[in-house]
């Protein structure tokens, strides 16, 4: 058995390392050549992931071997997808990425290969557009191959245990397609659950990250509340929480490449369908998030106010851009939203994160900083908003 692993990022990198620890044998694809290298020569390209190391030193360049050319996965009998999928400036789905991956892999399916696509989807999406660009592709028709859907359930920065711990789901187009799919997952995921179709195993993965949207958008709203009252929130929270309530923590927003995006794939599906007020949670939700970095920016210059000097002698530290502490990336990083708001409102605003270097930060077109020579440090991650050097 050989499996390809299209998609060497942060979530297909761990997985194809995970596949090729168990024994079998993996063609990594991705789109960076000088990444393949890294990993033929058993080097780790993403350093914050505990464990990766270990796993690439050992197979990298061995049963694991990555390239830019789909023609070096022609004997591979499994393919699975797990490449990024963006939304455009008005929140509809890109789906260029992932088209040109299954026009490629059609160049090369043959009959009996199993398809599988990881990447978290709107529902419907393998049933319909992947079966199609495969198909015509490769000139075979559903029945020659087989296909599923098994999103990836993975956080990075502890993609290893999840993949051998957490549970996971998998669905195929059709009952065969699901079968065959699910026996050969098993050799490498512990916790698998097979489920009755591709479109309910894409639907799981969204409800998960509208159901987290929600949340925090429900915490950063009892934040703002409990701000006008002049109430503690982080205390209320603290009784107000067991079993049955788990109020989330306030914050920027909702970052990354999962939960501000899932929202919309149901969003825009209803609202084809004209049923636009069946989604006024979720499209609120993603309001509420999305403008939180307004509140911290009045925030913050209501504090550099005490001050007593204008903006753009005020001296901001954001202490961490990424989406997520741990986690070197910034699509839809609400931190460095609110850093260029402020920039933009006229404040000297600077950023310092542990994870990048100043180069690039400068690359950002944003200003580096240590931030003990700040008047006003904001730590998103903490949710800490201090005023230092000077007495207020």
């Amino acid at each position: 058995m050989k499996v390809s692993v299209i998609g060497l990022g942060k979530a297909g990198l761990p997985l194809a390392t995970v596949i090729a620890d168990s024994g079998i044998n993996v063609t990594g694809i991705d789109i960076d050549s000088k990444r393949c290298e890294l990993i033929n020569s058993g080097t780790n390209p993403i350093k914050e992931e505990p464990g990766l190391q270990e796993l690439i030193k050992k197979h990298g360049g061995k049963n694991l071997f990555a390239t830019s050319e789909y023609n070096n996965a022609e004997d591979c009998g499994i393919f699975i997808v797990i490449v990024p999928l963006f939304l455009d400036e008005n929140n509809n789905t890109d789906f260029s990425s992932l088209k040109s991956v299954f026009t490629n892999i059609g160049h090369i399916l043959k009959k009996g290969d199993i398809i599988v696509l990881e990447t978290s989807v709107p529902p419907m999406t393998t049933e319909t557009l992947v079966k199609n660009w495969l198909e015509e592709g490769s000139n075979l028709k559903l029945g020659d191959f087989y296909l599923a859907n098994s999103p990836e359930r993975i956080m990075t920065g502890s993609s290893i245990s999840r993949l051998r711990e957490f549970p996971k789901v998998i669905g195929g187009v059709d009952k065969e397609s699901g079968q065959k799919a699910y026996d050969v997952y098993k050799l490498f995921i512990p916790n698998l659950h097979l489920v009755s179709s591709a479109k309910v195993a894409e639907f799981i993965k969204i409800i998960e990250g509208c159901y987290r949207d929600n949340n925090i958008a429900l915490a950063n709203e009892l934040y703002k509340i409990s701000n006008e009252l002049g109430l503690d929130f982080f205390e209320a929270r603290e009784w107000a929480n067991h079993d049955y309530c788990d109020i989330h923590l306030p914050s920027t927003g909702a970052g990354g490449h999962c939960i501000p995006l899932y929202p919309w794939f149901l969003i825009k599906e209803m609202e084809k369908k004209g049923k636009n007020l069946d989604v006024k949670l979720l499209r609120t939700s993603r309001e509420i998030n999305d403008e939180m970095i307004e509140f911290w920016a009045k925030k913050i210059i209501q504090e550099g106010d005490k001050l007593k000097k204008p903006n753009s002698k005020v001296k901001v530290c954001i202490n961490g851009i990424s989406y997520r502490k741990g986690v070197k990336e910034v699509y839809h990083s609400r931190n460095l939203a609110l850093t260029k708001l402020l920039a933009d409102k006229g404040v000297d605003v600077f950023v310092y994160d542990e994870l990048f270097t100043k180069d690039e930060v400068l690359k950002l077109g944003l200003k580096w900083g240590n931030p003990e020579e700040a008047d006003l440090l904001f730590e998103p991650f903490k949710l800490v908003l201090r005023v230092s050097n000077h007495d207020s």
